[in-house]
């Protein structure tokens, strides 16, 4: 199948074949072996050992690469060993420019583990381009950004920080699981990475998890290629499956996630005890006008602050319909406290600075009848 000549909502339902060959089979088999037989002496059927490329692991690689609009995809064992294998791309004394809100177990690996391996890192406002400007240095190898950021829904305009790392042949690098390529492609952008948890929206459905990388570059696609294959935190067969069956719905879930947050939402901002709603499909959001520049849609991600801190307990235990649960993306609806779950590494100071505090809740929307979701919010905040 020419996936390129389709629309993103074909695109998704049919991945990269839209069959397997031999067969015909229309769900892709699930070649669940570690090694593969040679058909004689210095001969391979191409497969040699899943470490290095598995049919099934190469059929959803290729389908978030189509959908990316890049190269190469590689599919790893989680977001973090995806972020994780970024990182190995890069020396003691390289620097760093990152989004400074961002997600806690992304700062938690730059901080605690590869500042050990010599990498310097900055936290910036990214949605600030004179902000990353003036944290330049010479030796500066990579912006990495979050485009919405996790939790506090800022926007970056990509097109502009790439400007900024191309002036320097610095690699920018971008976390689009929020928006995911249904709604966003940086790749075209500008970026050079995409980084993905694809746990999130593109498995859909809370079952498994996995990350991605999506590379324009065939040198860069080598040089992850090598690093992914010798770490060797790959996505198993059965686990490439569930995200290939995941994106199948993923447009037809984040259309009604995106309807369901925009009522969310506005219904959210109404309420007397809510101060503040962090959505940014809403007009009044900040970062409104960079994200219709750069993107299709604003996705199901919602932040909020409660009025009195008392109140997050009391919502947290009479929620009913909604689950308080850590992750996003699923079709279910859940509930997160950014600052005892998802943030929980990032120091004091810093999350006083983003707004991370006592008050903030984040909502990963799911596809249930809205009203039941607008009721259970309703009746949590109430008691």
């Amino acid at each position: 199948m020419q996936n390129k000549e389709f629309n993103v909502d074909t695109l998704v339902v049919h991945g990269n074949k839209s069959y397997e060959e031999k067969t015909g089979a229309i769900s892709f088999p699930i070649y669940q072996s570690a090694t593969f037989r040679h058909p004689n002496f210095n001969e391979s059927t191409g497969y040699d050992y899943s470490r290095q490329q598995n049919p099934t692991r190469e059929e959803v690689e290729c389908v978030v690469a189509n959908l990316e609009k890049g190269i190469r995809g590689f599919g790893f064992s989680s977001g973090m060993a995806a972020i994780t294998t970024v990182l190995t791309l890069f020396r003691p004394k390289d620097h760093i420019v990152v989004s400074e809100d961002l997600y806690g177990g992304t700062y938690r690996i730059f901080e605690e583990v590869f500042k050990n391996y010599g990498l310097e890192f900055t936290y910036v406002d990214t949605s600030n381009i004179d902000s990353v400007k003036e944290v330049i240095q010479e030796n500066t190898v990579a912006i990495y950004i979050e485009t919405p950021s996790n939790p506090m829904m800022r926007v970056t305009d990509i097109r502009e920080i790439s400007n900024i790392a191309q002036e320097i042949n610095a690699l920018l690098i971008v976390d689009n699981t929020f928006l995911t390529p249904y709604y966003q492609r940086p790749l075209q952008l500008g970026g050079d990475i995409v980084v993905h948890s694809g746990t999130k929206y593109l498995g859909g459905h809370n079952d498994t998890l996995a990350g991605f990388l999506v590379v324009k570059d065939e040198k860069l696609a080598a040089q992850i290629e090598l690093l992914q294959m010798t770490s060797g935190a790959v996505l198993s067969p059965f686990d490439s499956w569930l995200i290939i069956r995941g994106i199948k719905t993923l447009g037809v879930r984040l259309e009604k996630q995106q309807e369901n947050a925009l009522q969310i939402a506005k219904w959210l901002e109404k309420h007397e005890n809510i101060e503040k709603v962090y959505y940014i499909g809403l007009e009044n959001h900040i970062g409104y006008e960079v994200n219709l520049k750069q993107s299709s849609g604003f996705g199901g991600m919602i932040s909020f602050t409660v009025k009195d801190p008392s109140m997050v307990e009391s919502i947290l235990r009479n929620i009913k319909l909604i689950m308080y649960a850590e992750s996003l993306g699923g079709v279910e609806t859940l509930i997160t406290y950014p600052l005892k779950q998802t943030h929980a590494a990032i120091p004091e100071e810093i999350r006083n600075k983003l707004g991370v505090n006592d008050r903030l809740i984040r909502l990963s929307v799911g596809v249930e009848n809205v009203s039941d979701l607008i009721e259970d919010l309703e009746q949590a905040l109430s008691v």
